[in-house]
């Protein structure tokens, strides 16, 4: 399946991830053969060098380099903060109209078939800005609850530490709906019960503002949501409050 090119140069390519792909083979995913790095290989016909990440469940605006030394400038924009990048996200509960999480993260122990534990004194300043755009609430039992609330919120992350946005918000007691991390296992079951075509990790990254590391231009990406974010927010709508 070709990917949707948001922008194409000489020096770099943006595609909008689709949910689900990884942006290349891990260590973890020795396996999986499929990823965004192989595909726009084969969609270009030019080796692609990662710049920047996106979970494997998270959609949205992603950029290659055509080289390693354009990788490697605008990976340095990226590790100083000075792209900025926006997130729309779905979550448990209702969330305040908009705020700052302030909270360092460490790293995590993740070896296969271990459980993940924070590695001490590894950790590193995170910020992570939100404004709430709606809130909805839904006549379906959750746990002890009798209805289940969620906020649609935009979402600023400062840096970009891994899986920032989605431990920033389970530690704020808001995780984001679908993640099978750091979620809640039974708001992410009435959800895949009620919308079973449509679930997925309800993360996208919508818009990124960079500055290109040759013609030093300020580009500006945005990409649209998929069509199984779509259909779940449709279908939220009329639980708005």
């Amino acid at each position: 399946m070709t990917l949707n090119i948001l922008f194409q140069d000489e020096h770099l390519v943006a595609v909008n991830k689709p949910a689900g792909l990884l942006v290349h083979r891990t260590h973890l995913a020795k396996d999986e053969e499929d990823a965004v790095v192989q595909r726009l290989r084969d969609q270009t016909g030019r080796w692609v060098f990662p710049v920047h990440r996106l979970d494997r469940g998270t959609s949205g605006v992603l950029v290659m380099a055509f080289s390693p030394e354009v990788a490697r400038h605008l990976a340095i924009q990226f590790s100083e903060s000075k792209t900025r990048k926006t997130y729309h996200c779905l979550v448990r509960g209702y969330c305040e109209e908009s705020g700052v999480i302030d909270y360092p993260l460490a790293k995590l122990n993740e070896q296969k078939g271990r459980s993940r534990f924070k590695i001490e004194g590894t950790e590193r300043e995170a910020v992570t800005s939100f404004t709430r755009l709606k809130q909805f609430q839904l006549p379906f039992p959750v746990s002890r609850y009798d209805s289940m609330r969620l906020s649609w919120l935009e979402v600023t992350p400062k840096q970009g530490r891994k899986h920032q946005i989605r431990r920033h918000f389970k530690h704020h007691l808001n995780p984001l709906v679908g993640d099978s991390c750091y979620g809640c296992r039974h708001i992410n079951k009435v959800v895949k019960e009620i919308w079973p075509e449509d679930f997925r990790l309800m993360l996208h990254a919508s818009c990124l503002e960079f500055t290109h590391p040759i013609s030093e231009q300020i580009i500006t990406l945005k990409a649209d949501f998929s069509d199984e974010m779509t259909n779940i927010l449709n279908k939220l709508e009329c639980y708005l409050t």
